[in-house]
């Protein structure tokens, strides 16, 4: 088979293909790589441009993507479906996340639960900030898809940074203490978060779903000003994840 169609064909089954994903541009890809991610393919038509958006942006992946990119006729990269914002185009393998390990987890720091997100580009800077700031996974409890293009878009693919999974129901028995954010509870900075939570968020749209939160072995709430009445999510996540972080206690300094 001709290189060019193999090419054309490997990214038009990503429309059916589960276990892969299209990464657009530099910024998903280098952190693809700097987590570990398996990329079978990425493509560019202009590898010099790339070049020196690689030694702006990331230097360490500079020879690195030097010898994984392969040229391709700009032609074929525009065929390839909406041009990403650089010239690189890529496709990985997802990471394997079994969920009941993970909400299993033994990691101090907490986990993110998003319930029945609508929004995917919000979902992705959630993961975003779940990454930054040591976030021990995301889980997300229906609604729109964390893989998706959007949500990739969002994150600028720290998905591969930090856990991720999508499931349908949550699990009877937690190990975890369930904490639901809401304005009802007490004040984040009156009452201290648990160690090692499952910090659940409702949706800008529905809010959190009252069966979830009447699980809840707590609730909490983030202190406003009065006549707010709510956050973007992303920044409600980034709030609560800093006071966790605050919380835990620090990693000693090695050797």
């Amino acid at each position: 088979m001709d290189r060019n169609a193999f090419i054309a064909g490997c990214f038009a089954a990503l429309a059916t293909d589960t276990g892969r994903v299209r990464l657009d541009g530099i910024h998903p890809l280098k952190h693809a790589l700097r987590f570990g991610a398996t990329v079978e393919l990425s493509v560019s038509p202009d590898k010099a441009a790339l070049r020196t958006l690689a030694r702006e942006l990331c230097p360490d992946l500079e020879d690195r993507l030097e010898g994984l990119v392969e040229p391709v006729p700009a032609s074929l990269f525009a065929a390839l479906g909406p041009l990403p914002p650089s010239p690189v185009l890529a496709i990985a393998r997802k990471p394997e996340v079994e969920p009941a390990a993970l909400l299993a987890s033994p990691d101090p720091a907490p986990i993110v639960l998003l319930d029945r997100p609508v929004h995917a580009g919000n979902l992705g800077a959630v993961v975003r900030v779940a990454a930054a700031l040591g976030a021990a996974g995301v889980v997300v409890l229906g609604g729109v898809d964390p893989w998706s293009a959007a949500a990739l878009r969002g994150a600028s693919g720290l998905q591969f940074a930090v856990p991720v999974v999508r499931i349908e129901q949550l699990p009877s028995q937690l190990r975890r203490p369930l904490l639901a954010l809401h304005p009802a509870g007490p004040r984040l900075d009156v009452a201290p978060l648990p160690a090692g939570a499952l910090l659940a968020f409702g949706s800008e749209r529905h809010g959190l779903d009252p069966a979830l939160r009447a699980r809840a072995a707590a609730v909490r709430a983030i202190p406003m000003r009065s006549g707010v009445s709510s956050l973007n999510l992303a920044t409600a996540v980034a709030i609560v994840l800093w006071e966790a972080r605050r919380l835990l206690p620090s990693t000693p300094a090695a050797g």
